[in-house]
């Protein structure tokens, strides 16, 4: 398994999302109180830019029609129809920097 890298700190701040792309894929990364989490950046119910969305504390909610998902375990937590969670990755600090494990 090897490591991304994916961005710095300072550019992801605290309550903020952005899309990033790793190892051929498009990947969302949060920042929620200093810690950081990844997830695919494509919504599993039509295809939207999650980083398009919104982010409130932990819960990423689709732009297009409102899927909301958890960003730290890629779990749908809210939609009206059942479709499929998003895929997490793990995210590793080091100095200033975010890798993704992939």
């Amino acid at each position: 398994m090897g490591k991304i890298i994916v961005g710095k700190i300072s550019e992801i701040t605290p309550g903020k999302m952005q899309k990033v792309r790793a190892d051929g894929k498009e990947v969302l990364v949060a920042n929620i109180g200093g810690n950081f989490y990844a997830v695919n950046d494509t919504c599993t119910h039509a295809g939207a830019s999650l980083s398009e969305g919104t982010l409130d504390d932990c819960t990423i909610t689709c732009g297009w029609h409102g899927a909301k998902f958890d960003c730290k375990t890629g779990k749908l937590s809210a939609f009206p129809a059942k479709i499929k969670d998003l895929q997490p990755y793990k995210v590793v600090v080091e100095s200033d920097n975010i890798f993704l494990e992939v």
